[in-house]
């Protein structure tokens, strides 16, 4: 059975589906698209058999365990270490050493952080470029709004697959191997990232003087308003000339755009301009 909700029953029955989501579930649906969420939604009917919005909302009601794989469905991020490696080439070989070369202080902040793929790759970059760099002081601060991927974030399990963009010694120099067949991200990696949770929508940034924020693959679920928010947010938090990292199929919104001028455009790499002159 596929379940096609038709619009006769969706909009009414839906919104309240909305409200239960946003009180039970701790999410804040207006920060998502509504294609967004009305696709993840007829997923999740589809999986237990759902016909509709109201008998679909009963099960959310009765069900911890559907409450729990709908918040999963709503805040999923498929990610791996050196997701688009050619970024994260330009991080390292560029940004890293240009940074680091007048100062020996670094911050970063992984905004959307999802399951610490991306932080802890930070990490390995960070702890490469040490070898030659002793008197390096650096942080990542790793922000998450669903609390229970940041749990798993802070254990550093993954799946073998998630590391494919590693190379082998990477792998071995940075994580140990289990007895599930999963791998643990190692203590010397794992000390320079703080996990911690962070509402996008807050309008209050995590800190302040950032060199580089990144924030992959996190707006493309917001409306427009919503993404140049967010943009704000990450000028106010950047230290002058500091880095802004989005994904791949993201930009900057017009009402935005002063804010940064291009650095690595194909990377989706922007530095934070001066708008004092």
């Amino acid at each position: 059975m596929v379940v096609r909700p038709g619009r006769q029953d969706s909009d009414v029955e839906f919104r309240s589906l909305l409200a239960t989501i946003e009180r039970k579930l701790q999410i804040r649906c207006s920060q998502y698209k509504e294609d967004y969420i009305r696709r993840r939604l007829l997923s999740r009917m589809n999986a237990t058999r759902s016909p509709n919005y109201q008998e679909y909302h009963k099960l959310v009601n009765a069900s911890a365990d559907e409450r729990e794989l709908l918040k999963n469905a709503l805040t999923i991020n498929v990610t791996k270490f050196l997701r688009d490696p050619e970024v994260f080439e330009v991080i390292r070989r560029d940004i890293l050493p240009a940074i680091l070369k007048d100062c020996s202080r670094i911050r970063i902040w992984s905004a959307g952080c999802s399951s610490g793929e991306e932080p802890y790759t930070l990490g390995i970059l960070l702890y490469e470029l040490n070898l030659t760099n002793k008197n390096m002081d650096a942080i990542i601060y790793a922000t998450d709004i669903d609390d229970e991927i940041l749990r798993r974030a802070k254990e550093g399990v993954y799946d073998k697959a998630t590391l494919e963009n590693l190379s082998d010694y990477q792998i071995k120099r940075h994580f140990n191997p289990l007895p599930s067949g999963k791998y643990e991200v190692k203590p010397h990696i794992r000390e320079r990232v703080r996990f911690q949770h962070h509402d996008l929508m807050s309008g209050v940034p995590v800190g302040r003087s950032f060199d580089i924020v990144t924030c992959r693959n996190v707006t493309i679920y917001f409306n427009e308003p919503q993404k140049n928010a967010v943009t704000r947010l990450f000028a106010e938090a950047l230290s002058p000339g500091g880095f802004y990292v989005m994904g791949m199929s993201e930009y900057l919104g017009k009402e935005v755009e002063p804010l940064f001028k291009s650095y690595k455009p194909l990377q989706k790499i922007y530095r934070k301009a001066d708008t004092t002159q």
